[in-house]
């Protein structure tokens, strides 16, 4: 009997079929990239991964949270928690020379192991976040896209082309980032707000492009006005053209939750993670591995159990 069990997960994965929902609890998360700014008590972050099962996290700031304080929260945790670099204030926004002044100071620190999401185009949250159309070729975004090349970090991109009213030349001066840069790899992060049938174009086309799930689930759709992409099918499962897609292309997905606001880092969190958890029981063995933590360890060479 016991031979038999051991087996078991051998042929799963041998004729690609899901892993059962015992094996998934055990598959660990990292998510890879999220926020803090300084309402969120970073005393409470590390047990709100363990409820969450989340082994790691990679951290950027927003607010009023300096770099070092990321740096060192980040070196007290070094197996949960690798720190960020931020890009985004008002000062990137208007080009302003304190932006490159902050940009090279962290780029210059010790204590960091990423680069953060870097806006190019952003609608307007309410009265939590501005507009920001800050295009693929301008100053600011070729800065941050020349430290984090030259550190080897994935670059991380923010476009929302649901909601843009630039779509065709965002598209157009985004791909070119990726033909200039064939051995890089990029990210977009919350899926780009794009359809299956769009990632499945860009993925065909450009192999070092990779999309990040964050806010890619009912948790976060259902009280947004935002058009962001809803990966679900009914709240509950992976909808028949996501999963297809992260079978087709297991090294392209990367877990993710973008906590922003600090109700983001709370129940929302725990909730978003097991549902992730179940969706990853639905896919070959292999691929979970993947998708859950394995894509984040090789892109950012984090630690790995």
């Amino acid at each position: 009997m016991t031979r038999i069990k051991s087996i078991i997960p051998v042929l799963l994965l041998a004729f690609g079929l899901s892993v059962s929902g015992a094996q998934a609890s055990k598959i660990y998360l990292i998510d890879a990239h999220s926020q803090i700014d300084h309402f969120v008590d970073r005393s409470e972050i590390v047990p709100l991964m363990d409820k969450a099962g989340i082994r790691h996290v990679i951290l950027s700031t927003r607010g009023k949270v300096k770099p070092e304080q990321i740096t060192k929260f980040a070196a007290k945790h070094t197996d949960r928690v690798t720190a960020s670099v931020r890009t985004k204030s008002r000062h990137y926004a208007s080009n302003s020379p304190k932006y490159y002044k902050s940009l090279k100071k962290q780029m210059r620190m010790p204590g960091f192991g990423a680069m953060a999401e870097v806006i190019m185009w952003h609608a307007k949250k309410g009265e939590k976040a501005p507009e920001w159309v800050v295009p693929p070729d301008s100053q600011q975004v070729q800065a941050a896209l020349r430290g984090a090349l030259a550190k080897g970090w994935p670059f991380i991109i923010h476009i929302e082309f649901a909601a843009t009213d630039v779509r065709e030349e965002s598209m157009k001066k985004m791909e070119a980032m990726f033909e200039k840069n064939p051995d890089h790899p990029f990210a977009l992060i919350h899926m780009g707000q794009l359809e299956a049938k769009d990632v499945a174009r860009l993925l065909a086309k450009h192999s070092n492009l990779h999309f990040l799930t964050s806010h890619a689930n009912p948790f976060i759709t259902k009280d947004s006005n935002q058009p962001w992409i809803d990966m679900f099918d009914g709240g509950q499962s992976l909808a028949p053209r996501w999963k297809a897609l992260i079978i087709k292309y297991p090294d392209r997905f990367i877990l993710a939750f973008d906590n922003v606001w600090e109700d983001h880092w709370g129940d929302k969190y725990v909730k978003q993670a097991a549902l992730w958890r179940k969706a990853l029981a639905e896919l070959p063995a292999e691929v979970a591995s993947k998708v859950a933590h394995e894509n984040a360890e090789r892109l950012w060479k984090l630690p790995t159990a």
